[in-house]
């Protein structure tokens, strides 16, 4: 890369796994795939991608009772795509891994460009 050109990059095995996708992959693929289908949930994963949080502070910026992210959250921690420590009395919550980020990121992303009709990019 020159030196002048500012944009990173990265070996393609360090971000991306090039196999072709087995019935087990395309399997837990749709499973994580449901799981971002609803608002309450995605919205929730959005505020873990950007940092830690608890369960009312995350009932506040979603606008949902805390029992009805409690129950979100249970079903994330299920399904491993979050996980929780205790800090006191509070449980704090986080995503697992960065390809979790990056596919919320991504996600919300590309539904910024379809509503704002700004052009899709790389």
């Amino acid at each position: 890369m020159p030196a002048s050109d500012p944009t990173p990059t990265a070996a393609p095995s360090a971000v991306a796994h090039p196999r072709e996708p087995d019935a087990a992959r395309l399997a837990e693929a749709t499973r994580v795939f449901a799981l971002l289908s609803d608002a309450t949930r995605l919205h929730v994963l959005w505020l873990l991608a950007l940092e830690e949080s608890d369960v009312g502070s995350l009932a506040d910026r979603v606008a949902a009772s805390r029992t009805a992210v409690s129950q979100h959250l249970a079903k994330l921690r299920l399904a491993g795509l979050v996980e929780a420590r205790r800090e006191g009395r509070h449980m704090h919550y986080r995503l697992t891994d960065g390809h979790l980020r990056r596919l919320v990121t991504e996600a919300l992303s590309h539904a910024d460009h379809r509503v704002t009709g700004e052009a899709p990019h790389d």
